[in-house]
């Protein structure tokens, strides 16, 4: 007889072979499309300017970054909406290079896109940067020269985009200066608090200390809420560098497809639907390294919440970090594992989203009913110090970001 995790694996293996067999018929033209993507810079982080930043500039300096290093820390704290303004000369030289590169890198091949670089989205050995902490930060072209925007708080640290077991030879000479926001800027750092207005007992005790399964077995803790409009609650999680998450297997295996060339598909798979309000979750957000999500991944599911809270959108969510695999009880399958101290990803959660400049007020709250200790539907146990966190968003900063990066 065969298992039910058997089956689960053969069919994983047709559903490989069937999306390898859909890649193998794309157009050349399509993949062409695909490669150009990909070694595009994202246009939400950097811009070429042609005029020089309106704020006062309060630091310049130069540093010297060399081949053999991966990331060199520039002692520059930064704060959101901040430019950070560089301008890079120099070579590199890789051993299967034809020829040397600048800081905008060697444009990738085809072939070069199955390569794993800190930032997929450049050339191979340009320059980039980052800003915060290693864990979290979302790396960012700089090129030969560069405006970016600071997305959150912390320190700025140069690299270049290469594997640390293929580096070059050379040095670059990078530039920066750090110029105050503009005046339109409406970042500022998240107040913490003792409690946030309109957040009190009779909201705890409208929202479930659990979400459940189709079946009704109850799963995940409720562990943050959000208070923010829709457009301010994606701009929080995109700019903390979340990612949304495919909503079923079928756009997984296509967005697969066309985004496994550069091995950055695997943060979008599917979480299971669980349920909240009588529904599944509105969203999912997944934060991870492309090359390890299917192991591992920090993952949430969130949902709107039925009623307001002071005339404002409330969003509640359940995050946990996948951080392998175990036995499902219920048919003897294979799930993610949890980590069991879930406080731990509410923290990420917090120290994500807080440093984007997004976030007006944190605080955290113990409910009436705390949920310390439980088992999920699959057999995981997690537990947790009872404490619910709960953001609210800064709406004009949102505006302000929107109205910034729209088409002209």
């Amino acid at each position: 007889m065969i298992s039910a995790s058997m089956k689960k694996s053969r069919s994983s293996l047709l559903l490989s072979f069937a999306a390898l067999a859909l890649l193998a018929s794309l157009p050349a033209l399509l993949r062409a499309q695909l490669v150009r993507q990909d070694t595009s810079p994202p246009a939400q982080s950097s811009e070429v300017r042609t005029q020089p930043p309106s704020g006062k500039r309060r630091i310049s300096q130069e540093v010297l970054i060399t081949g053999d290093q991966s990331w060199s820390d520039t002692g520059i704290d930064v704060r959101p909406g901040e430019h950070i303004v560089v301008t890079a000369t120099g070579k590199l030289r890789y051993a299967d290079a034809k020829e040397d590169n600048g800081p905008d890198g060697i444009t990738r091949s085809f072939k070069d896109l199955l390569r794993i670089l800190p930032f997929n989205g450049a050339g191979h050995g340009a320059l980039i940067g980052r800003v915060g902490d290693a864990e979290i930060a979302q790396p960012f072209l700089l090129g030969a020269s560069r405006d970016v925007t600071a997305p959150v708080a912390g320190r700025l640290a140069i690299g270049i985009n290469q594997a640390s077991d293929d580096t070059g030879e050379g040095t670059y000479t990078v530039h920066i200066e750090i110029h105050a926001p503009d005046p339109n800027a409406v970042y500022h750092p998240a107040n913490q608090v003792k409690t946030i207005s309109g957040v009190d007992a009779s909201v705890f005790a409208r929202v479930p200390r659990r979400i459940a399964d189709k079946a009704g077995d109850p799963a995940d803790m409720v562990n943050f809420l959000i208070l923010g409009s829709e457009d301010a609650m994606q701009k929080v999680f995109a700019t903390a560098g979340w990612v949304k998450v495919d909503a079923d297997v079928r756009s997984t295996v296509l967005h697969g497809i066309l985004e496994g060339i550069s091995k950055e598909s695997y943060l979008t798979m599917p979480m299971s639907q669980l349920y909240l309000f009588g529904r599944p979750q509105d969203y999912g957000w997944a934060h991870a390294e492309p090359i390890k999500v299917v192991a591992s991944r920090n993952h949430l599911r969130i949902w709107k919440a039925p009623f307001q809270v002071d005339v404002q959108t409330l969003w509640v969510g359940a995050a946990t970090h996948d951080i392998g695999f175990e036995r499902d009880e219920r048919d003897n399958g294979v799930t993610h594992k949890i980590d069991p101290d879930i406080d731990l990803e509410r923290n990420y959660v917090e120290k994500t989203l807080t440093a984007t400049g997004l976030v007006a007020e944190v605080t955290h709250v113990l409910p009436a009913n705390a949920l310390k200790k439980a088992r999920t539907p699959t057999g995981g146990a997690f537990h947790s110090d009872g404490h619910v966190l709960v953001l609210k968003l800064n709406e004009s900063a949102a505006d302000v970001s929107a109205k910034s990066s729209s088409p002209r």
